[in-house]
């Protein structure tokens, strides 16, 4: 059992450095929990250390790839660890001894007719056993002379189990194409397809691990939660999946500034009230009486930077100004480059996809050479909108303060500060690189409210949460 504890350690230290929060409390439930299942039944010890050390479904799929890692479902070409594998069902096809084995056309054809009659037929578990014996036969490759590893891509190249689909859709419709049983159809063969792929990688992250050692696999298994992922590295997946964090965070920014205003302005004397109130005092005015303040959504201001240099960044915030406009009773939208131009007409639409499409075609963003200059933008913003900054506003710049040693006007832009009442500042570059090269992000952060570190959803929502002071 103390070989069992100190794997539960190294796995709970791997989630923390996946970024799952899982705390001490969590690791003694997760030790607790192994007294309280059957070992030998992998799925219930999985279902058990997850309620303990998974708060979000968000962590699943992390959770997941690392269990497999430190709880792994065999050991070499072993035998499984679970008993299912150790009954085989009437899909799958009893593996051939090693000696017997080949990775020639006629062994690669026979496993995709054995793969092609699991996707119809078979169980999930048929399908990450026969995942387990194709990388064991095609999954050995050399990746310089005298050294071997093993991966997934080589497995998935020789099976081609995409190619399938046609032959799947003609089994399972009769020829019957089109309409609701053909999307059905279509989406049961991903899903099965889905299953395979990630049994194939699993197994192909097994075996490298007992190589090379879990701990130095794990590193590089899972990739980081969306919510960690750089905006500047973001990927375009990552964006798609950002995307559907963005609304929430608008409402919570909304309620946080509105809330701020709430707290920080009383609202008027009402001087009947006050001097009837008197009267039980003799006529001294103990306590003064104020007309309800009548909060409404703030006005927002937002000023992004959306040089190649942020290219990541700025493609979020013009999500993240898209969703807020519908959160704040006015929000007037401004991009730049050199210089700057309004794009709130822009985010009308609906489709994300048209609005940056018309962003990049209509914007006029670009005065000069079309480097980043945040002094001639703020000076250009200024002279052009002069009245889109009131007390009731809140400004937020969107950009990494780069600005090439021009001149930064910081002069223009406190002016511009002194006219809001909230003046934000997120930098999409580590704290560490403000003021390295040509970055003048500490000049800006005088003058603002504040500047703020934001790399990831994480530390905007962090952010947003602190606009509210307890």
């Amino acid at each position: 059992m103390a070989n069992l504890l100190d794997r539960t350690v190294a796995f709970t230290g791997a989630l923390r450095a996946a970024g799952l929060p899982v705390s001490t409390a969590e690791t003694v439930d997760a030790s607790r929990a192994l007294v309280a299942v059957d070992l030998l039944d992998r799925e219930s010890l999985r279902a058990a250390m997850a309620a303990t050390m998974c708060k979000r479904p968000a962590y699943r799929r992390a959770f997941d790839t690392l269990f497999d890692l430190y709880f792994p479902v065999a050991y070499g070409d072993g035998v499984g660890t679970t008993g299912d594998d150790q009954a085989q069902s009437p899909q799958a096809q009893p593996a051939p001894s090693p000696a017997a084995v080949g990775d020639g056309d006629e062994d690669v054809n026979a496993m995709r007719d054995q793969l092609r009659d699991l996707l119809l037929d078979g169980s999930d578990e048929d399908l990450r056993r026969l995942a387990r014996e194709a990388v064991r036969r095609l999954g050995r490759g050399e990746t310089q002379p005298g050294q071997r590893s093993w991966f997934a891509y080589r497995v998935l190249r020789r099976l081609s189990p995409e190619t399938l689909l046609s032959w799947l859709l003609t089994r399972m419709l009769d020829d019957e194409r089109g309409g609701l049983a053909e999307q059905v159809a279509r989406q049961t063969i991903a899903e099965r397809l889905r299953v395979f792929q990630e049994a194939v990688e699993s197994e192909a992250r097994r075996r490298l691990a007992e190589e090379r050692g879990v701990d130095k696999v794990a590193q590089t298994a899972v990739k980081p939660l969306t919510e960690q992922v750089d905006f500047l590295r973001a990927s375009r997946g990552d964006l798609a999946e950002l995307r559907r964090q963005v609304y929430p965070l608008a409402r919570r920014l909304a309620t946080r500034l509105t809330a701020r205003r709430r707290l920080g302005r009383a609202g008027r004397l009402d001087f009947r009230r006050t001097v009837r109130a008197s009267l039980a005092t003799g006529g001294v005015p103990m306590q003064t009486v104020h007309r309800p303040h009548k909060p409404h959504k703030p006005e927002l201001v937002v000023l992004c930077d959306i040089s190649g240099s942020v290219a990541g960044f700025s493609h979020f915030t013009l999500m993240l100004t898209h969703a807020l406009r519908e959160q704040f009773s006015k929000v007037r939208a401004f991009a730049f480059i050199d210089t700057c131009d309004e794009i709130t007409g822009c985010l009308r639409g609906d489709d994300l996809g048209d609005v940056m499409a018309r962003i990049a075609s209509e914007a006029d963003v670009v005065w000069f050479d079309g480097h980043s200059d945040y002094g001639h933008t703020f000076e250009a913003f200024a002279q052009r909108y002069p009245d889109a900054l009131t007390p009731k506003t809140s400004l937020l710049v969107l950009g990494d303060g780069r600005n090439n040693y021009r001149s930064p006007a910081l002069a223009t832009l406190k002016r511009l500060v002194g006219q809001v009442r909230h003046a934000y500042w997120l930098n999409p570059e580590p704290r560490s690189y403000w003021g390295s090269a040509d970055s003048a992000a500490p000049d800006f952060a005088l003058v603002v409210d504040e500047m703020v570190e934001c790399r990831n959803v994480e530390q905007l929502s962090e952010f947003i949460t602190r606009l509210l002071p307890v």
